[in-house]
């Protein structure tokens, strides 16, 4: 059997559909949150939500409840906290790292005291793409709508917020309670990715795309479409290349889109960086 065969033959499997249609709505939302992740400066993010979902997977354990859905919930209300910390962009990273110590030592208290299987919690943060429930799409299609419209409705504010925090105030934009509602889709967007990739591949679906875009993007726009347009080629290029050879997704996935930005950044980098033009241009004029 031929690597096209087995492709057409594994892609009629139920648990194998759910999976490409649970990477498609990823990549409609995700990459763009990665937009927001490189713009707010924020790296560490991925490391604090992280640990973060672990804590979230085992009080779910504990209580006997969906351990996914309350690694979302986990992660939502840690993104919506942690705001009123980050006063400045240097004051985001000192936050998340403060959030990761402190989330993963309470998991590790929490496994260590009520006795359940540390190895159950761990193992949904490496992921299980074939795995992928109705819930989780349902989560990824929420993202996949509310991402992109965000972008859409609020694309001046955006604009000067990731460029420049101290501009965005002076020109009247809404700067902590729009930076809640980006942590909280960031949070939410790295937990709802832990089925198809794990919380320690997530930056396939997230942050890599988003750095090779903002690479070629001029404007947010342009950063914004240029992001799901290329995670939506690394996940079809990756899932397929999965299952044409038998290897497992996550990696391949990471290395498809590490590769898609390695290229992308032996374009020569452009004079006017990133969103500044579109953000520039939303600030009124002094005269």
């Amino acid at each position: 059997m031929n690597a096209l065969d087995q492709v057409g033959q594994l892609l009629q499997l139920v648990p194998v559909q759910r999976a490409g249609a649970g990477l498609l709505l990823s990549a409609l939302g995700l990459p763009v949150v990665g937009v927001v992740i490189v713009g707010l400066d924020i790296m560490p993010v991925r490391f604090a939500m992280m640990h973060v979902a672990l804590l979230g997977i085992a009080l779910g354990q504990l209580l006997g409840v969906d351990p996914v859905l309350c690694a979302l919930l986990a992660c939502a209300l840690a993104g919506a906290g942690v705001a009123p910390l980050a006063r400045t962009p240097d004051g985001l990273s000192g936050a998340m790292g403060l959030l990761m110590s402190l989330a993963i030592a309470a998991a590790l208290l929490m496994l260590a005291l009520s006795g359940v299987n540390a190895n159950g919690a761990f193992a949904l943060l490496w992921g299980s793409i074939l795995a992928v429930r109705p819930a989780d799409l349902a989560v990824l299609a929420v993202l996949a709508v509310l991402v992109p419209a965000l972008f859409i409705w609020r694309r001046r504010d955006l604009a000067l917020l990731l460029h420049d925090r101290e501009l965005a105030w002076c020109s009247g934009v809404a700067v902590q309670r729009l930076t809640v509602l980006l942590l909280v889709l960031v949070a939410v967007a790295v937990a709802g990715a832990i089925r198809l990739t794990g919380a320690l591949l997530v930056d396939a679906l997230t942050l890599l795309p988003a750095l090779a875009a903002r690479r070629i993007g001029r404007s947010l726009l342009s950063i914004t479409l240029w992001a799901s347009g290329i995670g939506l080629v690394v996940n079809v290029v990756g899932f397929l290349a999965a299952l044409a050879w038998d290897l497992p997704p996550g990696p391949v996935l990471v290395l498809v889109a590490g590769a898609v930005a390695l290229v992308a950044h032996l374009v020569p980098e452009r004079r006017t960086s990133s969103w500044r033009v579109s953000a520039s241009s939303s600030v009124p004029s002094p005269h």
